[in-house]
């Protein structure tokens, strides 16, 4: 149905729309500017809208021409606490907030893929709800939003959900990756304080060291990983933080680390979650100490649906060419709050390459990273390739109500 002359047609407006974003990021639930602007962007389309409640989200519900149900599109809207260092022109006027991770041209996509649809709104044999979501970055606004109605917000509970995420690095620009089954990790957020008694650095026996206790703990848990997870079913254990005391002579009382846990099956989240608990509490005891665990399930595994997974990657093949589509060989450690879009209902998540042309996809500063760097041109891709997506599902749906 949609070609990307079609998406070149609303370059002059979608991709200032995207460097617009990337000048004001904005942070978790509360994102006024950017939804001001999502809204600005999609006045006078034949949208029905409804605004978050417990958090600025953007729901559109674009009303087909003809009967049929109704599928969702999802673009996420918020940045990264990261000062940017790219030199950009458009670079973020907001210290220390970033879209280091192309939310922004998330944004700008779903806003085109909109105008591509009203467009056609009439060959539509069903509903497209548009699913503007802020709070993606460790914040769950998608369970907000599931909680608001987004995934009924057409009347009936949308038949899939699909939903894209641009990549600095790894895939050149107008590539795209999809596999069946999980796509990204569970991530658990895990925080311990293990509390001892201070004392003088001279005289550690009439004080309870939590320094030693944490270092153990740090280092037991990796072994922990290698002993309890199947080789062919991993995890990823990172501490990526560990505070104690504030001087070298003084023992302090306490001593904290965090860490981030990632996993691609419910079985391996719960077998590193029972050794995280089992390998603090026992060294904690060794030592003479005690710990206290606070262990967050943040997000599930990103599964995909595998007949969705399979009809996302011929569509994608059919717009991008069939070199230039291709099924991910295994999924990634990142992690997404989609995941919970999907465990309601079948969909698709999709990697969508957006490396500049003067970098080397494998060298090249990935997500997050203060140096990230987006082309413009994964805008059209991921304006044409949602919409196409949404289209193709509505009327296969029509040709086989089955």
């Amino acid at each position: 149905m949609f070609t990307h002359s079609d998406a070149q047609a609303h370059a002059d407006a979608l991709i200032p729309l995207r460097h617009a974003l990337h000048r004001t990021p904005e942070l978790g639930l509360d994102l006024p500017r950017t939804q001001r602007a999502v809204l600005d962007a999609l006045a006078g389309l034949p949208l029905e809208i409804t605004l978050g409640e417990r958090l600025s989200s953007v729901t559109a519900v674009l009303r087909g021409g003809r009967p049929g149900p109704a599928v969702l599109l999802r673009g996420d809207m918020d940045a990264l606490p990261v000062q940017e260092d790219t030199g950009l022109p458009y670079a973020s006027e907001t210290a220390g907030v970033m879209h280091a991770c192309g939310h922004d041209l998330h944004t700008a996509g779903l806003v085109g893929a909109a105008r591509l649809l009203a467009a056609r709104r009439e060959e539509l044999p069903g509903d497209v709800v548009l699913m503007f979501q802020p709070g993606e970055e460790g914040m769950g606004g998608a369970g907000l939003m599931i909680e608001e109605g987004v995934l009924d917000a057409a009347g009936s509970r949308v038949v899939a959900a699909y939903a894209l995420h641009v990549t600095s690095t790894l895939l050149p620009a107008g590539y795209a990756a999809v596999r069946p089954g999980p796509m990204l990790a569970a991530s658990d957020a895990v925080t311990v304080t293990v509390r001892g008694a201070g004392g003088h650095g001279s005289t550690p026996h009439s004080a309870k060291d939590p320094v030693p206790a944490v270092c153990e703990m740090v280092t037991a848990l990796q072994t922990m990983v290698t002993r309890t997870v199947d080789v062919f079913d991993p995890a990823v254990l990172t501490v990526g933080s560990l505070h104690a005391g504030s001087t070298g002579n003084v023992i302090p009382e306490r001593a904290v680390l965090e860490a981030t846990v990632r996993s691609f099956s419910t079985a391996t989240q719960a077998a590193v979650r029972a050794g995280f608990e089992r390998v603090v509490h026992g060294v904690a005891a060794a030592h003479g100490v005690e710990a206290d665990l606070d262990y967050r399930e943040n997000y599930p595994v990103t599964e995909n649906d595998p007949a969705e997974a399979a009809f996302a990657l011929r569509t994608a093949r059919g717009l991008l060419g069939a070199d230039h589509a291709f099924e991910a060989p295994r999924p990634l450690t990142g992690s997404e709050d989609f995941s919970l879009v999907l465990r309601e209902v079948p969909g698709a998540y999709l990697a969508l390459g957006a490396c500049p042309p003067d970098r080397d996809p494998a060298t090249a500063p990935m997500n997050h990273a203060p140096q990230a760097a987006f082309d413009d041109r994964a805008v059209l891709d991921a304006a044409v390739l949602l919409a196409e997506l949404a289209a193709r599902r509505l009327q296969e749906a029509a040709e086989d109500p089955a």
